[in-house]
């Protein structure tokens, strides 16, 4: 058995932060996961890859608006292969970017490829392809992250997952002519926007009357909304099965389901699951008093420890903001609060953690919603900035869209925002940084942000209410 300061369960987001920083303080440090490398799901099957693809798409949109910038070209297409290739070598370069970080990293800190098990509070045990072995430790960071949920009905045997599309080495190089997508989460929606820039006939049953029924309504609406006309979207629906259909030589799959009290059928080529991730929850958690919510999921309070202090849970496994950044730093909470003994010194804002949709076109939120102020009897100013009178929406032609700011109306302090249209993903980052900061409308109002960006209108739109 060998002693160690902190091990981890998992090499991701959630737990290499913490661990290379206990490791450079002289803490002795392992950490264990069943890929063997560093990054998590994120590199593997996420967000890295998913966003690689989109933006080759989004090279491809704008090659078929050449004629709107005055230039010139015949034969505007694409290879999917191609573009497959391209996502894997920018997986390959990170993987190999963080296998050099863990080589140059303290010699305190050992990276061990198994899967992990508790036996106690303190000891974990860890079985390889050809070994196993056992550690005890001071503190222990959950960080198994979670793995794509599938809906329990007949024929789920034949829908493909996120993880099939996205991860690395995929066997998916070519298009299908039609995909059913089940679910209308981010990662169903995403992937609509994807496959139906390049051609594909996608529809997209959700359960649901509205998609990203987790996000608030007015900005999943005006996501919706904004959409390309050529996804359909069959929502307020209950799905009834899969089915398997040979056709000539080749198969393709009838999706059957209820709407308004009508069985309904859609034929594809292709059928995605994406209703969602759930937590990959250790084997033993369950009997070392490790509570856990309703929904099975681990309870932890925003210190990232669970009801026994020295054991964390971070990251996906927690359910709380499944985001590679957010699993970050909360593996940086985990990390502080272990070098005070596990007495929380540091605590995780979730409310500050942005969120992007990474759709066509994206949309992006943090903070404190409508829909949540409401609830917390909280008054709110809000104030927005459309993208159709941006220079720089106007240079690209991407007139949709804006930006919306909310204002506690008591203390004029931001506490959340969004965004959808034009450099999203980009402009909830300064967002955010305001709503860490409690900057009021004084303050949001008098940034010089520079021109022509779209980062004009995070001011202007402040401005509105002075």
């Amino acid at each position: 058995m060998e002693q160690v300061d902190l091990f981890t369960i998992g090499a991701g987001g959630g737990a290499y932060p913490a661990a290379f920083r206990l490791a450079k303080a002289g803490k002795k440090v392992v950490m264990a996961d069943i890929k063997g490398v560093m990054s998590g799901n994120c590199l593997e099957q996420g967000c890295v890859p998913s966003k690689t693809i989109r933006e080759a798409i989004e090279v491809y949109r704008l090659a078929k608006k050449r004629e709107y910038f005055g230039l010139k070209g015949e034969n505007i297409g694409f290879d999917y292969a191609k573009i497959i290739d391209f996502k894997d070598n920018v997986q390959k370069f990170r993987y190999a970017q963080h296998a050099k970080e863990l080589e140059e990293a303290s010699a305190n800190l050992k990276l061990v490829k198994g899967t992990a098990s508790f036996i106690d509070e303190h000891t974990v045990n860890v079985t390889g392809e050809k070994f196993e072995e056992t550690y005890k430790a001071g503190s222990i960071i959950i960080a198994s992250g979670a793995e794509p949920y599938i809906l329990p009905i007949e024929g789920k045997e034949h829908c493909i997952t996120s993880t099939d599309i996205y991860i690395l080495g995929t066997k998916i190089k070519s298009l299908p002519k039609s995909i059913a997508i089940l679910g209308g989460g981010y990662i169903g929606i995403e992937t609509a926007t994807f496959f139906n820039e390049l051609g594909v006939d996608v529809t997209l049953i959700q359960r649901s009357k509205r998609i990203l029924t987790a996000m608030d309504e007015r900005f999943a609406l005006l996501l919706q909304n904004s959409l390309d006309p050529k996804i359909k979207l069959e929502l307020g629906t209950e799905i009834k099965k899969v089915e398997k259909i040979q056709a000539g030589g080749a198969y393709n799959y009838n999706v059957a389901y209820t709407k308004d009290g009508t069985l309904k059928t859609v034929n594809a080529d292709m059928v995605l699951m994406a209703y969602g991730r759930k937590p990959i929850v250790p084997e033993g958690a369950d009997k070392l008093g490790v509570e856990f919510n309703k929904k099975g999921v681990i309870k932890i309070n925003s210190a990232i420890q669970t009801n026994i202090p020295h054991i964390y849970a971070s990251g996906d496994v927690n359910g709380l903001s499944m985001l590679f950044h957010s699993a970050e730093r909360q593996s940086l909470v985990c990390g502080n609060n272990i070098f005070a003994g596990n007495t929380p010194i540091d605590y995780m804002d979730f409310n500050a953690v942005p969120t992007t949709v990474f759709t066509f076109p994206k949309a992006a939120y943090a903070g404190i919603m409508p829909s949540q102020a409401e609830k917390m009897g909280i008054d709110i100013l809000e104030c927005s900035y459309d993208f159709v009178v941006d220079a720089k929406a106007q240079i690209y032609n991407e007139l949709n869209g804006e930006i919306r700011e909310f204002f506690d109306a008591k203390t004029l302090k931001i506490i959340g925002a969004w965004v959808i249209g034009i450099d999203a993903e980009l402009l909830i980052g300064e967002l955010v940084t305001a709503i860490q900061n409690s900057l009021d409308i004084h303050t949001v109002a008098g940034l010089a942000n520079q021109h022509p960006t779209s980062s004009e209108g995070v001011a202007k739109a402040a401005r509105k209410l002075l």
